[in-house]
């Protein structure tokens, strides 16, 4: 979920990136381990019901990130007027400069804390998905369990991830994203073509025995899942600044978008056909127990785990922020005092984590969960409340009523899935 960490070309971009450097940004920025949790939401869903949640969530996605594009254009504007004249920060929106826009301080402290709770769950769900995969590897033969279970992973983990928290460059770190993705690919790949096995071995038909719907709320859990899966939302504003035509951002985005969401359909409905209700809550689970499954599961955790503090590097900003405060003790020590201090809070942030991954009972309804709320509250409550907020007196009625409709869904879309969660849990 680290979304500027998982854009290592954007650093290149920021000289005038070209529409198919744009592309890459996007895609790398969006697309990750997540994706290998499509088929067990299709498999929930069914695969009518997941195809239409994702890519309905695909729709809306894309349909919020330009209505952040029409907001920073507009407050562009407005500051244009006031100042006359176009100051760089006007380009460079974040996020938080948005909500502080809109709503003053409270809009960027709500803005930024659901960006570090999005932060959060993406993070907790890695380590699950590494603690699986891994105990995975070295299950028992008699089929009964792993021989290492996923806490033992996690706790054998923590004192590498402790010791490259300590890492503070992101240069340093970033170029491991760039093998995290080609490790995805990689992943990808090996399931790919064990589903078109499967599927070819099912002959002419390929649906006999799989649901189109299952269950009324199938294609709400689907489309929770496929926000989580579209990660780099908050990236939109600065890959659309990195660009050195700034004018083709939105074609571009679409074209991503529209790819994106076309492969995660496919891969999620074809992992679903092939393993039907035996599809796990991470795909890489239902893959024979050969070497060469066991390596790339081994490989693409390896990965993780050294993207792992990029991935955590918002999340250690804004807390370092807060205890170097102007005027605080820290401040006031400097020194070594202040190093051992941020140090330490990077250690004890990554042990909380770690401890709440323990007891995460699953990777892919965690992912569903944290995608139906924080992530639905940041993809679409907040664009359509800043939108309203920004451009509202200067919209049509249409436009006004697709605002609040998008704001109501994402506000059900969230209560709904907190809702399911609690009643997961009696």
């Amino acid at each position: 979920m680290a979304a500027e960490a998982k854009a290592p070309l954007l650093e290149e971009a920021r000289r005038g990136a070209t529409p198919a450097q744009t592309i890459g940004n996007i895609v790398v920025s969006i697309v990750g381990t997540g994706v290998l949790g499509l088929p067990f939401a299709f498999r929930t869903a069914g695969w009518l019901a997941g195809a239409l949640g994702v890519a309905g969530a695909g729709a809306a996605t894309f349909y919020c990130m330009l209505l952040l594009l029409e907001c920073r254009d507009k407050l562009r504007e407005q500051e244009t007027e006031e100042d006359g004249e176009q100051h760089q920060r006007c380009c460079n929106y974040t996020y938080g400069d948005l909500g502080e826009r809109c709503f003053g301080r409270i809009g960027r402290h709500f803005t930024e804390a659901t960006i570090i709770l999005s932060q959060t769950g993406g993070t907790v769900a890695y380590l699950v998905f590494i603690g699986q995969n891994v105990s995975s590897v070295f299950a028992a033969e008699d089929g009964h369990g792993p021989l290492t279970p996923a806490t033992v992973v996690l706790a054998l983990l923590l004192p590498v991830q402790a010791a490259l928290s300590l890492v503070r460059s992101l240069s340093s770190l970033g170029q491991f994203s760039i093998l995290a993705d080609a490790c995805t690919v990689l992943a990808v790949a090996t399931v790919v073509k064990q589903d078109l096995q499967l599927l070819a071995a099912r002959g002419e038909q390929p649906f006999q025995g799989r649901a189109a719907v299952e269950g009324l709320w199938g294609v709400a859990f689907a489309a929770g899942f496929a926000v989580f899966c579209f990660e780099g939302f908050c990236m939109t504003l600065a890959l659309e600044a990195s660009m050195a035509d700034r004018s083709r951002f939105r074609s571009v985005l679409l074209q991503a978008i529209a790819g994106v969401t076309a492969v995660y359909v496919c891969f999620g409905a074809c992992g679903y056909l092939a393993y039907g209700d035996a599809t796990k809550d991470i795909i890489t689970l239902n893959l024979p127990s050969t070497w060469s499954t066991a390596a790339v599961k081994v490989v693409l955790c390896i990965a993780l785990a050294l993207t792992f503090p990029v991935m955590m590097h918002p999340i250690h900003e804004i807390v370092e922020a807060r205890l170097l405060a102007p005027g605080g003790w820290l401040r006031k020590r400097g020194g070594a005092v202040e190093r051992a201090a941020l140090h330490a809070s990077r250690v004890a942030v990554l042990v909380a984590l770690s401890a709440i991954a323990c007891f995460v009972p699953a990777f892919g309804s965690f992912a569903s969960f944290v995608g139906s709320t924080v992530c639905a509250l940041l993809s679409f409550v907040l664009p359509a409340l800043f939108h309203l907020r920004v451009v509202g007196h200067a919209a049509g009625a249409a436009q006004r009523a697709a605002d609040w409709a998008i704001l109501l869904f994402g506000l059900a879309f969230a209560a709904h899935g907190l809702y399911a969660a609690v009643l997961s849990r009696n």
